[in-house]
């Protein structure tokens, strides 16, 4: 059967980021294992769950190491490949850092399903990665029951200019890049209620790298105090863990929060996945969000996969920020602010 006529989505049960263990759960499992201790060079490890490693290497050279991979979450095989590959590769983005080298994690259903379709996987893939500048340099395969891809990504970044989870200050800004909806949209395709045509906004976005650093003047890049890449902990999940480590509450003015336009018809409709639940129990100890309706208390933990930027900003940047991030990400917004630490790490007005 030839590849374009296979609906990736029909061969597993969850796909995208919406098949992450769930927060909690992880934090469970993680919390019991003695890891090895850090090397004075490690500056940035899991403790905070941010987006990626960073090790030091030199005065003036880091290294950001990272990896990604889920099972489809569309259709089309070369699409795939690309928001795999795009989500991959924001990590290092996320912190600052510009891609240089990717691998391939790849399970492939080799009964199942022809070779046509990861020749396609691995091209949108490729694409992506020359994209950002960076060489795909080789990979691992294996024989699975169902299809799961992404990227082993590293790239390097100046250690004093490195963007973690742990920066905002109060006074800043909150900026985010990219529209929310991902996960109640795919969730609808992976039903059949809608077809790719449908969802082209999202699809665009979400195969849209997060390579913000390239559009913003290094003047400015220092104004940038915390950043974090929204993916399949929601925004909610996200942004809590962006305030913890940082300290401080995140006020969010629901309203700004830009999302895709189908998005609140399909979150009522009922598209919803397993993390939309998993994310809520994870966050709504630890957040506000007593002032929202039910359709955006789902849109605040909606999974996002390939989602935008989160950054937080000194206050005089805003403008000039906003304006050249709308250049290459037309849907960034102001969204909040950041403010002293308060007994909710997010607060939803």
């Amino acid at each position: 059967m030839p590849s374009e006529k296979i609906a990736l989505t029909q061969t597993v049960q969850k796909g995208g980021c919406a098949a992450k263990v769930a927060a909690t759960e992880l934090r469970r499992i993680l919390q019991q294992i003695r890891f090895p201790a850090a090397h004075d060079a490690l500056l940035v490890d899991g403790r905070y769950f941010d987006d990626a490693a960073i090790y030091r290497v030199n005065e003036t050279t880091a290294l950001v190491q990272t990896l990604d991979f889920f099972t489809p979450i569309v259709d089309t095989p070369k699409l795939f490949g690309e928001i795999a590959a795009a989500n991959a590769l924001s990590d290092v983005y996320a912190m600052g850092g510009r891609p240089a080298t990717a691998m391939g994690i790849l399970a492939f259903p080799l009964a199942m399903l022809p070779g046509e379709v990861i020749v396609d996987v691995l091209q949108g893939a490729s694409d992506k990665i020359a994209e950002a500048g960076a060489n795909f340099v080789g990979g691992h395969s294996i024989d699975d029951d169902t299809l799961k891809f992404g990227l082993s990504v590293t790239g390097f970044v100046n250690p004093q200019q490195v963007w973690t989870n742990a920066g905002a200050q109060p006074g800043d800004l909150l900026i985010l890049t990219k529209a929310l909806g991902t996960g109640t949209l795919t969730a609808g395709l992976k039903r059949q209620q809608l077809r790719e045509e449908d969802i082209v906004e999202a699809l665009d976005s979400m195969t849209t790298i997060n390579n913000a650093i390239d559009f913003i003047p290094p003047d400015w890049q220092t104004a940038i105090h915390a950043a974090t890449d929204i993916t399949g902990f929601g925004f909610s999940g996200h942004a809590m863990q962006l305030a913890n480590a940082s300290n401080v509450t995140l006020q969010i003015e629901t309203k700004q929060l830009p999302r895709f336009g189908k998005a609140l018809h399909c979150l009522e409709s009922g598209f919803l996945t397993k993390a939309h639940r998993t994310n809520a129990e994870y966050t709504t100890p630890h957040i506000d969000d007593t002032r929202l309706d039910a359709l955006h208390k789902l849109l605040i933990h909606d999974p996002q996969t390939s989602g935008g930027l989160l950054l937080s900003i000194a206050p005089e940047a805003g403008q000039p920020l906003l304006q050249v991030l709308h250049s290459r990400f037309p849907m960034t917004a102001i969204v909040g602010t950041v403010q002293p630490r308060q007994e909710k790490a997010v607060q939803f007005v």
